[in-house]
């Protein structure tokens, strides 16, 4: 097979597929039980071989299956969104009780965001992929967010790739306002959930 991935592609839509038909078990699981469904929507992809090269050369590293597989984390990527800061957490908690993955690292954003105010959890696991006659490990990383840093982190990302944009440092300071308005917003719809709910 053709392309920087070769025939490891197949490997990694097997690891993408199988954690999006669990986290879609989440859901189903949740409704079952008469349980709040945290999930919003989801979504999945895989880094595009040329977006991937690019990140191993601005590493530093060789351009290699290896390094991509092994250095590089987010070959598969998988995004949750939750309508709930309290959401994002019960969705952590459930991930690492998934039967089948390893959890490699956590960033917490929500609790500390980054310094431009770009807010989100981010889980990188080492996934089993279960082949005829082995297993494959497959890193995934799994961004769970609430509808708005979700927004705002889009946005943002547009700042990064749209060229001559002007103001650059005004629509920053605009982001990291908006960043902190919108973390408040985030918490007392929460609150306003809790109340409806009796649970405050």
């Amino acid at each position: 097979m053709s392309g920087f991935y070769g025939e490891n592609l197949f490997i990694l839509e097997s690891a993408l597929k199988q954690m999006l038909t669990n986290i879609d078990l989440i859901k189903c699981y949740c409704k079952s039980i008469g349980m709040h469904d945290p999930i919003e929507h989801f979504e999945g992809r895989i880094k595009t071989e040329e977006s991937m090269i690019e990140k191993l050369h601005r590493k530093g590293l060789e351009p290699t299956i290896e390094n991509a597989l092994t250095k590089i984390h987010d070959a598969v990527g998988v995004r949750i969104i939750c309508s709930f800061v309290d959401d994002v957490y019960t969705i952590v908690n459930m991930v690492r009780s998934m039967e089948g993955l390893e959890i490699f690292e956590e960033k917490d954003y929500i609790a500390n965001p980054k310094p431009n105010g770009y807010r989100s959890f981010h889980i990188i696991v080492f996934f089993n992929v279960n082949l005829p006659g082995e297993t494959k490990r497959v890193p995934i990383e799994i961004q769970i967010r609430t509808i708005a840093q979700d927004c705002w982190a889009a946005l943002e990302h547009s700042l990064h790739y749209k060229k001559e944009i002007k103001n650059v440092e005004l629509i920053q300071d605009e982001l990291k306002r908006c960043a902190e308005e919108m973390a408040s917003t985030d918490l007392t719809m929460q609150t306003v959930r809790q109340m409806i709910n009796g649970e405050i």
